[in-house]
């Protein structure tokens, strides 16, 4: 029957940084949100972990795009052609006809309606038949195996590329929530700020990226801390190369301001949180999923700032994804998917 199935179910967690597409359960693709155009044609050249090799090294004719800023599509042809793109990554050999898709896509919480419809339609445009919504938060919470359904209240905090999303689940329904445009992307864009003003380095989007991983850290006083990384790159003044040895306690310091902010964020989310909530919050702790969850000692500063104990998901990259492919087995039975 493998020839006649006219259906394919697919799972996207659309990500400002990356995208990951799952179907029957298994991870099938997981690649960073850029795609690569060619200037005069607008065609595609490369999709993925091939157009991230291009990002900031490309010629006069060649574009590298991110069609996702601060979580949401801001470049709508691009994004439409990146979904399709990634959608035919997913191996569709021995199949005589083209499948009819159902796709289960993640939106940040705080999203407009206008936000929403951008993404509706380009999943639409990709191939999409039939197309539902669930909120990244929500799927964070699913993946990482809490009973969303059951009458307590659960509170997550997703910190992704794009957006950090902060809410309070209890029964199938977010109680209250923060959306914030303060993650990953901000972080990087400290780190260059950071570079260029204390070093004089000229550094870009990767090498923040690549500080990030190494030596990022959100307090100062590590248990077991990250040796130097060694950063190249050239003077901002004379244009020579320089090498400089970055300490985590530098990273600390440059991410401080944004990360605070993140802090605000779950105390406001806190505040809204109706009392019987509250105590099932203080009992259960809260949850970090999304890339910035592996951002080294966030844990516990948020634990020493807000006195309630914070879990690292298992698999924080991949949290959001996995409950977006739960919610896909499960669509008939959850009713929060629109």
């Amino acid at each position: 029957m493998g020839l006649f199935s006219f259906t394919q179910d697919i799972a996207m967690d659309l990500g400002t940084a990356n995208t990951i597409i799952i179907t029957n359960g298994k991870i099938v693709v997981d690649e960073p949100s850029v795609v690569a155009m060619d200037r005069r044609t607008e065609k595609i050249l490369a999709i993925g972990e091939k157009a991230r090799q291009m990002h900031e090294k490309t010629h006069e004719n060649i574009k590298t795009v991110r069609p996702l800023r601060d979580g949401v599509i801001a470049d709508f042809s691009a994004a439409e052609k990146m979904i399709r793109g990634m959608i035919k990554m997913i191996n569709n050999k021995g199949k005589l006809f083209p499948q009819s898709l159902r796709i289960v896509i993640c939106i940040p919480s705080g999203s407009t309606e206008v936000e929403v419809r951008a993404v509706r339609d380009s999943a639409e445009r990709a191939g999409g038949r039939e197309v539902y919504t669930i909120y990244e938060p929500m799927a964070a919470a699913i993946g990482i195996g809490i009973d969303v359904e059951a009458p307590e209240g659960n509170m997550i905090v997703d910190i992704g590329g794009g957006t950090s999303e902060i809410a309070v689940i209890s029964l199938g329904g977010i109680v209250s929530n923060k959306s914030i445009r303060i993650a990953g992307d901000d972080l990087n864009a400290d780190i260059i700020e950071y570079m260029g003003r204390q070093h004089n380095m000229k550094v870009g989007e990767r090498t923040a990226e690549l500080i990030k991983i190494n030596v990022g850290a959100a307090t100062t006083n590590l248990d077991n801390p990250p040796e130097d990384y060694v950063v190249c790159g050239p003077n901002r003044m004379t244009a020579l190369p320089m090498e400089v040895p970055v300490s985590y306690q530098e990273i600390a310091h440059c991410l401080e301001k944004s990360i605070s902010k993140i802090e605000t964020a779950v105390l406001n989310a806190l505040e809204q949180t109706p009392p019987e909530l509250y105590a099932d919050i203080v009992h259960n702790g809260i949850y970090l999923a999304g890339g910035g969850a592996l951002l080294r000692g966030l844990d516990k500063r948020l634990y020493e700032k807000i006195n309630i104990p914070f879990h690292i998901a298992d698999d924080p990259l991949h949290a959001v994804a996995k409950g977006t492919g739960i919610a896909l087995k499960n669509i008939h039975k959850f009713n929060f998917l629109t």
